[in-house]
């Protein structure tokens, strides 16, 4: 295969062996110089991306139509009506792909499995074999480039036929579904797949898909939104309850089937903002706790704990469903570490003593609302999205957050990112390598005050289909072309590559010089 993006690419690399980093950054206060030695041997350094947003090949090789193949081909619910009917067609070029992962040295590639593409038509129909096929390809050749294997069984999409014919996850009957979809995949890959996530971000599933109607099947009430069905109080509930059930069957059939021979490790993926106070007073204060448990405890305390946190049982009108005692026997201790995707810092306001808008007055957003900025300022540098922002420190808290609560378990940040809100420096981005400098430096700082973190994730390998914002929104160290779907590395892979290689690139070097030389390519 000719691969044509490494020459570029051995450019990047060469400059930030002999180049500086001391670009101006003064909106990353907290950035500072970071090498790979200073993380622990073993440590996982790689890129994640999702089946529906980089795969393509939507209804080749036996794959069902998805929810998100259906939702996208409705008119006006993604920017520019884009869709993932080819998205970067990572499907037919994953053996490029794979280069481009070794030629950055990256030890370990977080990717999810296409439910659709493994059974077309749920636990009642068969297992397709073209896609297992597809798989045991895309994992055999990372193994035999010494990429580590991280994969994710369900990140958002699933068989259409699963929403409209069983209700998706407001029927209990997805439970079944889904440990059955997992064995399958535990059983076709775990002979060389050692670290399986179930599920990415069901808190963000439950908010998006069940509150504000934004993701499929699109369900919502005022004043959250106005979908044509749907109850933002309770669905949120009842879909969040059935995931951590059916994560729980999965793991228990994992941890009784296949590891005895398989010796893996097993975990689920919280997606987990950071928060402060927005006002300097207690009430402020108090609604950050709230926040961080209506958010990241509502998933990992039934997991851990064995059912949900204490701050949302005492929550006034929130009708949390309730745990059995076998399903809490079974919940407890099902993850053997903590995953999480990290994006922004946001302030907090209390709702229960102050008038908020936008529903922070109801009980399933804990009483309280969030902001990215005070008094006009907002709490980082903002990026190409709306909520996010650059906030390192953020990074840390987090990280000992989770350690004081859940007693140290092991943890991988499985995705952290940076979107510019200025496309035209795409190639040139600075601003992301910035970024992550910062970030790994504050996962630095954690780690060596006691947390036990083991990997770090860039999300992404390249730019893909970012989900409401389809391909306008890019967060990737690769530039892919929408019209000839070359794949073009950005500054920051080559930063990356030097990162890896525990390369030097402190060296002064007039910022203008480079940038016209990649300008030249």
């Amino acid at each position: 295969m000719k691969f044509t993006g490494g020459g570029m690419l051995c450019f990047f690399w060469y400059s930030f062996v002999l180049v500086s980093s001391a670009f101006s950054a003064q909106s990353f206060k907290e950035n500072e110089e970071i090498q790979r030695s200073q993380f622990p041997d073993g440590f996982l350094f790689g890129a994640s991306t999702s089946s529906y947003q980089v795969e393509g090949a939507y209804l080749e090789d036996g794959k069902s139509l998805s929810n998100w193949d259906v939702f996208c081909h409705t008119p006006g619910t993604i920017e520019s009506n884009e869709n993932g009917d080819v998205a970067d067609d990572h499907y037919h070029r994953y053996l490029e792909d794979i280069e481009l992962m070794h030629s950055l040295g990256m030890n370990s590639y977080r990717f999810s499995i296409s439910w659709a593409r493994i059974l077309p038509d749920g636990m009642l129909g068969k297992t397709n074999p073209s896609g297992i096929t597809f798989y045991n390809k895309l994992i055999d050749h990372l193994l035999l480039k010494g990429i580590e294997p991280f994969v994710t069984v369900h990140h958002y999409d699933m068989p259409q036929v699963l929403e409209q014919r069983d209700g998706g996850w407001l029927s209990p009957l997805l439970r079944e579904e889904f440990a059955h979809f997992a064995s399958i995949c535990f059983k076709s890959f775990g002979d060389r797949v050692k670290y399986w996530i179930t599920f990415n971000e069901p808190n963000l599933v439950s908010e998006f898909a069940y509150i504000r109607g934004w993701y499929p099947p699109a369900h919502c009430s005022p004043p959250f939104g106005n979908c044509s069905s749907g109850n933002s109080d309770t669905e949120p509930l009842i879909a969040m309850h059935n995931i951590l059930l059916a994560h729980a069957m999965a793991v228990d059939t994992y941890r009784r089937v296949f590891w005895p021979k398989q010796h893996g490790f097993i975990g689920i993926v919280a997606n987990a903002h950071m928060y402060e106070p927005l006002r300097d007073d207690e009430r402020d204060r108090h609604a950050v706790d709230r926040a961080l448990a209506f958010n990241v405890a509502w998933m990992f305390d039934p997991l851990v704990h064995g059912d949900y946190p204490s701050e949302m049982r005492e929550c006034p009108g929130l009708e949390l469903p309730r745990f059995s005692h076998n399903e809490k026997q079974l919940l407890r201790g099902s993850i053997d570490f903590i995953g999480f995707n990290h994006y922004s810092t946001l302030y907090v306001k209390d709702c229960i003593h102050s008038a908020c808008p936008l529903g922070g007055d109801h009980a399933i957003r804990g009483f309280l609302n969030t902001t990215g900025y005070r008094d006009g300022v907002p709490i980082g540098e903002p990026t190409g999205m709306p909520r996010f922002f650059v906030v390192p420190r953020g990074m840390e808290k987090m990280l000992d957050y989770l350690k004081q609560r859940y007693n140290n378990k092991p943890m991988f940040i499985t995705e952290n990112g940076y979107s510019s809100p200025t496309p035209q420096t795409e190639l040139q981005d600075w601003n992301r390598i910035k970024f992550h400098k910062a970030y790994m430096a504050s996962v630095a700082r954690a780690i060596r005050n006691g947390a036990d973190v083991r990997g770090y994730f860039i999300w992404s390998l390249m730019d893909n289909f970012e989900w409401l914002s389809g391909y306008t929104t890019r967060f990737g160290l690769y530039y892919v072309d929408r019209k000839t779907l070359h794949r073009t590395p950005k500054l920051s892979a080559g930063w990356f590559a030097s990162f890896l290689r525990n390369s030097s690139h402190n060296d002064n070097i007039i910022f203008s010089q480079l940038e016209a030389k990649v300008a030249e390519m």
